[in-house]
């Protein structure tokens, strides 16, 4: 059984990550990186066995995201943990692993891999 106020505790705050395209001013286009939203987050390291594996084969850390429900994390989503100012891509889908309405207590959770803007 999932303890919701020691999940709750482990959050931390958490900003989006918002990728645009502006001109080079020589007629290209260059990609930066700007902070969005603001949301919390439990963020955990996956040491499970498959995540190991992964991570011998080249794979970078494996993490586990648990946010309140409606935070809506989505493949591919980039976001930066505030204290230490680590990036983070999501590597699914908040939708596949919500909790039911019915439960007393309401999270989703995403899996997501440590990672460097470009």
């Amino acid at each position: 059984m999932m303890n919701a106020p020691l999940i709750e505790s482990m959050m931390v705050d958490c900003v989006r990550m918002d990728k645009r395209s502006v001109s080079d001013g020589e007629g290209g286009w260059t990609t930066e990186w700007a902070e969005g939203a603001p949301f919390q987050a439990a963020i955990v390291r996956n040491n499970s066995l498959n995540a190991k594996v992964a991570e011998k084969q080249g794979v970078t850390e494996v993490y586990t995201v648990t946010t309140n429900r409606g935070i809506i994390l989505e493949l591919m989503d980039v976001f930066k943990r505030v204290k230490d100012g680590a990036i983070f891509r999501v590597q699914s889908n908040a939708i596949d692993s919500e909790t039911p309405t019915v439960a007393t207590f309401q999270f989703e959770q995403v899996s997501a891999e440590k990672w460097k803007l470009p």
